[in-house]
């Protein structure tokens, strides 16, 4: 995200999509006001669709960088764009170099995307996030926010090819800090909980 050009692609990109997403499914953003505007930040999203990534693009201020998993980088169609926006990450084992280079962006403050739940989830069920959004904010220190995505499942499921009309909606919460200089697996995995919970009390509000 350094690279000018790409910069530049982000923004051009979040208009058009911005453009899409309010015509086609009358999106709308809610709490974006709690991202803070400077330091490393993770944002945490349940994950229904392909619809998301964009989503939290169009919904935030600053550019941000996304973790996506391994095989989108060979999609012919999207590989020159996920590449330009996103690091790879191997779901089922991801490497500490993925997380050393996710670590350190955000420590030079940047904003990081993950979706914890490694993968599209039917409906909002948002339990069973893994590991590793916990390790990364252990080791970052970063503040997470967390949010809720609803709707994109009905926009574009599981399994099709192209959206159709359907209310997107996406929430972001409070930024939850981490105090605790703890970085046990026990701890990880704790605080991706939290996280989850965090997410998951956005659709009780």
């Amino acid at each position: 995200m350094e690279n000018w050009l790409n910069r530049l692609l982000y923004y051009l990109f979040k208009i058009l999509f911005k453009i899409f997403y309010k015509v086609m499914f009358c999106y709308e953003a809610r709490g974006s006001e709690n991202i803070p505007e400077t330091g490393g930040v993770i944002i945490a999203a349940n994950h229904l669709s392909y619809l998301d990534p964009p989503l939290v693009g169009i919904s935030i201020k600053r550019p941000a960088v996304y973790m996506a998993k391994e095989s989108l980088f060979r999609n012919p169609l999207i590989a020159w764009f996920v590449r330009a926006f996103s690091i790879p990450v191997d779901r089922e084992s991801p490497k500490p170099s993925t997380i050393k280079t996710a670590v350190d962006l955000l420590k030079k403050d940047h904003v990081l995307v993950i979706f914890p739940e490694g993968g599209r989830r039917r409906g909002t069920d948002t339990s069973g996030g893994r590991r590793g959004v916990g390790m990364i904010a252990a080791l970052s220190k970063a503040k997470v926010v967390p949010a809720l995505i609803e709707g994109t499942d009905k926009a574009l499921p599981v399994g099709a090819i192209l959206p159709r009309p359907a209310k997107v909606r996406i929430t972001f919460g409070t930024p939850l800090e981490i105090g605790s200089t703890e970085t046990s697996k026990e701890y990880q995995q704790r605080l991706s909980e939290i996280i989850m919970d965090r997410i998951k009390e956005l659709k009780e509000k």
